[in-house]
């Protein structure tokens, strides 16, 4: 049995499984395309809600140490990523590099991460996007019951239309999500620039004092809500001060999620092997400044305690006597969470595609549309679920969720970076990570820092997710793996 979990797939046969008649995506994406869709999917959540909320309860003006520090950690991820990636342009990501290297049971178990972190974050960014639709509609004198927009809706309309909008235009085709992508993602990126540009005009030094505010007990850190690391060490749970600013670099991860997704297309772009490490590192790198330059320019136009979690950039500018900047600010926000929701859906249905094309999940889900070329029938299951998720479950709760997925993610990548450079040395690599072993092992331990300062309930939500994933894949995934039929009929068992 233990040898059965463990078969990998080579990177041979992953490759060549992508040229199969009806498993074939079309190549459509450029380097251009990749940057623009990692900004499209980081540049989103971090920026239009998350700062308010982080500075509010956790860091002060020092959000902005806690938004470099996750940059940092992502980018020795982002190495490993895209030497993995330019390697293996298979889509499915760290998925499909698992199975290419730890075995079949790793790659199920961040398959199963992938969906949990990809679906969840679909559906928490389109309750977000809710929100700042019906702020925006409430402008012009239309106000949504609260019932059926915003994160307490019961029945939250607007969320699960933009989810199930954004899934028809992803099924239509790349070439076309892509230049939709890149259109909105101009407008965001202008959006952006506008905030740093006229809110440093209204920056008061005063707001930035103190910048690391000392360390207080406070609701927001207490019970199965304190960060695992100060449970563990018996650290009283505390706010602000460095514990705060480490407990702040845990949240505002869910900003940087993004750039792993650019791997998911791997076998949409035209040349993989120059163009996914630049979409990979390209992206990160410049939403990491414009994070940074953000955080700084609203903390210092009011002061941290006085900023709104809903809409912290927009409300700043109000504050400030600038209500027209505001109201451009909320439709940059529609735009901008717009294409977080598309990109994650993307992302999403491709690890699903690749998964069912290995057997894994039902195989009927891996066919590939012979007009659009594009996965349909696991980017149309995958959105009816998600729609369904943003429309009547409340994920607040959950959305920390999405951070441990990620992270646990960036630790299997990192690890495996190291197992395939010694089990296949020979492979070509258009990319490689530099300084190996040394920047994989540092990308482990800083993403396991990271994951320490999550709250301890987190953890636990985490592990029976994981639990429920071992079951399925005992109970259907192990027997129906294409890999595993392959061995049976070599006249090896599969049990």
């Amino acid at each position: 049995m233990a040898a059965s979990v463990f078969r990998t797939k080579t990177v041979e046969q992953s490759v060549r499984e992508t040229k199969e008649p009806g498993h074939r995506l079309r190549r459509d994406l450029s380097a251009l395309d990749l940057v623009v869709f990692g900004v499209g999917v980081i540049i989103g959540t971090g920026i239009f809600v998350l700062t308010g909320r982080v500075a509010r309860e956790y860091a002060g003006p020092a959000v902005a140490i806690s938004f470099a520090i996750a940059g940092l950690v992502c980018a020795l991820a982002a190495l490993c990523y895209a030497e993995f990636a330019s390697t293996v342009p298979v889509a499915g990501s760290a998925y499909t590099f698992s199975y290419a290297t730890l075995g079949e049971l790793p790659a199920w178990i961040i398959g199963w991460d992938l969906i949990l972190e990809m679906a969840l974050a679909a559906a928490v960014v389109a309750v977000g996007w809710s929100g700042y639709f019906a702020s925006l509609l409430s402008t012009i004198g239309l106000d949504l019951p609260p019932d059926l927009a915003g994160e307490t809706a019961g029945f939250n309309i607007p969320a699960m239309l933009i989810v199930l909008v954004v899934t028809a235009v992803l099924v239509a085709g790349i070439k076309i999500s892509s230049r939709i992508n890149a259109i909105m993602v101009t407008i965001k990126v202008a959006v952006v620039l506008l905030v740093i540009i006229a809110g440093a005009f209204s920056i008061k030094l005063a707001n930035y004092k103190p910048f690391i505010p000392p360390a207080v007990t406070t609701e927001t850190v207490e019970g199965v809500r304190a960060p695992l690391i100060q449970v563990l060490f018996g650290v009283t749970p505390v706010a602000f001060g460095w514990f705060g600013v480490f407990g702040a670099v845990a949240i505002v991860f869910f900003a940087f999620i993004g750039f792993d997704i650019v791997a998911t297309t791997a076998e949409e772009a035209r040349r993989p092997q120059r163009d996914l490490p630049i979409g990979i590192l390209g992206s990160l790198a410049l939403c990491t400044l414009l994070y940074v330059l953000v955080s700084l320019v609203i903390v210092g136009m009011q002061h941290y305690s006085d900023l709104s979690e809903a809409a912290p950039l927009a409300d700043a500018f109000r504050a400030v006597g600038q209500p027209f900047f505001a109201g451009l600010i909320s439709v940059g926000a529609i735009f901008g969470l717009t294409t977080v929701v598309l990109i994650l859906l993307l992302g999403q249905s491709r690890v699903f595609f690749a998964m069912s094309r290995d057997g894994l999940l039902p195989e009927w889900l891996s066919h590939v549309h012979p007009r659009f070329g594009t996965p349909a029938r696991s980017t149309i299951f995958m959105g009816v679920v998600v729609a369904v998720l943003a429309g009547l479950i409340p994920l607040s709760a959950l959305a920390e969720l999405v951070n441990i997925g990620t992270l646990f993610a960036f630790v299997v990548v990192s690890a495996s970076v190291m197992v395939l450079r010694r089990t296949r040395p020979d492979l070509p690599r258009s990319f490689r990570t530099p300084l190996v072993p040394l920047v994989p092992i540092l990308s482990i331990l800083a993403c396991f820092f990271v994951m320490l300062n999550l709250p301890a309930e987190t953890w636990i939500r985490f592990v029976v997710w994981m639990l429920v994933g071992a079951v399925i894949y005992f109970a259907y995934g192990r027997r129906h793996s294409r890999l595993a039929r392959s061995t049976a009929s070599n006249g090896a068992s599969v049990i």
